[in-house]
């Protein structure tokens, strides 16, 4: 706090000279009174303004006439006039750290104190005006409070400021869509006079952008043909005039690169690659869930895969519409413009899918009631048929009635610039969650550097594949399980020659299979009498073995590195698939080969150890041998807390970690992911959680776990990878805590990959 009382008493733009504040003085001036002074500081003519605390006009109030303190205040008033004129009309402006609703209106063509006494009297016009302006900081919250939260309340501002005879114009420093340079008048406002569209005004905005870096509104007047600045505040620009806006800096010499980078919201970059809604203005929602994958679309009501691949064979939109979805439901996923849920929740079938193909998606609509038979769904007090039309907002979870107006996505050139600097300043390199061809070449067109999770029980997500995968589930001896088995080699051996040719020699980390089987079970009686017959078994046959595979907790149950040691057959197969695709890749397209080998669910170095000598057998079984045409290595997923803390241990049997954030989040907090939705949201309001921990990764708890285990880690094995590929990969707040733990690679859905790359880099700079 400044010394004197009277210090805080202060001419932020002098009438007749430049301002000069000491650094308490400069550590008061916040909002409108900060850019007044930066303004005045950089010699861009500013309506002569002066400062005063809420403690400073307290004392004012007592003070007596004559008294050093008052005869300052009278002096601070005469730095609003100009030499050889006559003291201006007065404006007295609230100034806080950020514009709240309940501030006082600002008061203009307020008269001068006549006389001393009346610069002191709160029943004077100044007075009132000025005691209206403190008073109206006590409206709702308090408007500034330290860590502590004590009110500072003696340090609140109020400017006092010469008022014009002209008009007062309003005008943006930057166009609102275009991110170019203006003055351009406000939104919705008519255009601005000539007076202010000349060279004057266009260096006003630009001194202001220069010293800003972002869109404002300025407040200006003509004082005879000069344009005079009086206030400016910023205004929310959409994330595409952002981007240009900070090209446009750099061309001009405003920002480095780096600086650049350095000032974009990652978080605000899935605005630039999904539609969203136009307004919400005129519309309520139905009900609210868990928005799980950005963007929003609309169309009619669908509540099967078939129907919603029908809709989009005549070219029409739909919205899928299901309790849960599972991989029998991929490919009307795929087909609908997008998937809304009753259950699930960051982590759930639905969102991954949804987040991989790009499809807006909220899951969790606990209000949701789905009635197959009629062919209705219920949200709240309303009933909507099939076929009706429907809008979702996979940012907000908001779900409406009625097909609502979108904007479209709008890539342009300054993304991709804004990127490529920042992959100038990162050091840890983004890969991506996708095993399909599509995807794969959605993520390299984002900048992908290889696929960090590709999780081999999803390529069987389509009708026929199913059937052949659900052929080995059931299978019920070691025969029949070889014979399914052959058929899901030859599948996968295709599909993996064309990953390793789409990506070129970059890195693709395949996660053996880990399939929860709860969702590769038929659910419904069609699927269940479809199952039975590829199988050729009597319902009441399949139904017994169906009851025998049902586990209690799939999601801990009979999976990952678990189904390969129960099942070695299983682990042959996939691995002879990996080599048949990589040497397909290697002869038909001349590409090179970079597999890692991910062995998941992992609980002690027993098993990884078991596992890492039958990929080693079973590959000089192959004749295969690392070289620079094949290069192959084996590593673990961590998600499980056992594992993370035995990292020592693992870590001497395996070239890599990549740990499995959602599952070690689910694991160490007890949580299910998808039920979490029920009462994540309550915890959040009660301050029991700063954040939702499938978004943002709990640094105290799973973060330390993470840490812990690469501290172990590399203290066992100098050589060891680290990577993260959970969606945490993805959540700017989750990466600036990753890059802090000096991690090798981030690897996310392919629509976030933008937000790693730049996320990454400010963490770097």
């Amino acid at each position: 706090m400044p010394h004197s009382i009277n210090q805080q008493i202060f001419a932020l733009a002098p009438a007749n000279e430049p301002p000069r504040l000491n650094k308490e003085q400069e550590r008061l001036v916040v909002g409108k009174a900060a850019w007044i002074y930066a303004m005045a500081q950089s010699g861009v003519p500013t309506a002569p303004t002066i400062c005063l605390t809420r403690q400073a006009w307290e004392n004012l109030k007592t003070a007596d006439v004559g008294s050093p303190m008052a005869a300052h205040w009278v002096a601070t008033l005469f730095k609003l006039v100009k030499k050889g004129q006559q003291p201006p009309k007065l404006v007295v402006r609230t100034a806080a750290h950020t514009h709240l609703a309940g501030l006082a209106r600002v008061r203009g063509a307020i008269d001068a104190p006549a006389k001393d006494k009346d610069a002191l009297d709160v029943k004077k016009p100044l007075g009132r005006a000025i005691q209206r302006a403190f008073d109206s900081y006590q409206i709702g919250t308090p408007v500034w409070a330290d860590d502590g939260a004590v009110n500072l309340k003696d340090e609140q501002i109020v400017i006092v400021q010469a008022a014009f005879d002209q008009p007062v114009v309003q005008m943006q420093t930057r166009d609102l869509n275009s991110g170019l340079m203006g003055p351009t008048a406000v939104n919705g406002e008519r255009a601005l006079p000539e007076s202010f569209t000349g060279t004057a005004a266009q260096e006003l905005c630009a001194t202001v952008d220069r010293l800003a870096g972002t869109h404002m509104i300025c407040l200006a007047a003509l004082a005879g043909k000069r344009v005079v600045f009086l206030s400016a505040r910023p205004v929310q620009a959409p994330i595409s005039a952002i981007l240009e806006a900070a090209c446009d800096r750099v061309a001009r010499g405003i920002w480095t690169p780096r600086q650049a980078v350095s000032k974009v919201d990652p978080g605000r970059l899935p605005q630039l690659l999904h539609a969203r809604l136009k307004s919400k203005k005129r519309a309520s929602p139905l009900s609210v869930g868990m928005g799980v994958s950005p963007g929003a679309a609309s169309g009619a009501i669908v509540f099967s895969a078939e129907d919603a691949s029908r809709y989009q064979a005549r070219g029409k939109d739909c919205i899928l519409v299901s309790l849960e979805t599972g991989p029998a439901d991929i490919e009307g996923m795929q087909a609908a413009n997008g998937i809304l849920t009753a259950r699930g929740g960051i982590t759930s079938h639905a969102a991954v899918i949804a987040r991989v193909t790009g499809k807006p998606c909220v899951s969790g609509v606990r209000s949701l009631v789905i009635d197959m038979e009629n062919g209705t769904l219920q949200l709240g007090d309303r009933t909507l048929t099939q076929g009706a039309e429907l809008t979702i907002d996979g940012n907000s979870g908001e779900v409406y009635a009625g097909a609502l107006p979108l904007t479209q996505p709008n890539i342009g050139g300054a993304l991709g610039k804004l990127l490529d600097w920042a992959d100038g300043s990162r050091t840890i390199e983004v890969r991506t969650n996708v095993e399909t061809i599509e995807g794969a070449r959605t993520a390299l067109s984002f900048g992908a550097e290889g696929i960090g999770l590709a999780r081999s029980e999803h390529m069987f997500f389509s009708a026929e594949r199913m059937v052949a995968l659900r052929r080995m589930m059931f299978s019920q001896d070691l025969d029949d399980r070889v014979e399914a088995l052959q058929g899901l080699v030859e599948y996968q051996a295709n599909d993996y020659a064309q990953l390793f040719t789409e990506m070129e020699g970059r890195p693709i980390t395949v996660r053996l299979f880990d399939p929860p089987l709860h969702e590769f079970l038929p659910r419904t009686p069609e699927e269940v009498q479809e199952t039975a017959a590829s199988l050729g078994l009597k319902i009441s046959d399949f139904e017994r073995r169906l009851e025998r595979l049902i586990e209690v907790n799939p999601m801990l149950g009979h999976r990952g590195c678990r189904l390969a040691i129960s099942y070695p057959e299983i682990l042959e197969m996939q691995i002879k698939a990996l080599v048949a695709g990589g040497n397909a890749a290697i002869q038909t397209n001349d590409v090179p080969v970079n597999l890692e080998i991910m062995v998941p669910f992992v609980s002690s170095s027993r098993e990884v150890a078991w596992v890492r000598s039958h990929i080693l057998a079973l590959m000089e079984q192959l004749g295969m041998s690392p070289s620079e045409t094949f290069k192959y290595s084996v590593g673990t997923m961590i998600e499980l807390p056992r594992a993370a803390i035995r990292a020592g241990e693992i870590a001497k049997h395996v070239d890599f970690f990549s740990f499995g954030t959602n599952d070690l989040t689910q694991t160490t907090f007890g949580i299910s992911r998808d039920d979490a939705p029920a009462f994540l949201a309550a915890y959040q309001r009660k301050k029991l959680y700063d954040a939702d921990p499938f978004v943002t990764i709990d640094k105290k708890g799973v973060g330390e776990l993470i840490r812990t285990a690469i501290r172990r880690g590399r203290a066992a094995n100098k050589d060891l990878k680290i990577g993260i590929c959970g969606e945490h990969a993805g959540d700017p707040e989750s990466l600036k805590f990753f890059a802090g733990l000096n991690v090798d690679y981030v690897s996310c859905s392919p629509f976030r990959i933008p937000i790693a790359r730049l996320a990454l880099a400010q963490a770097a700079i």
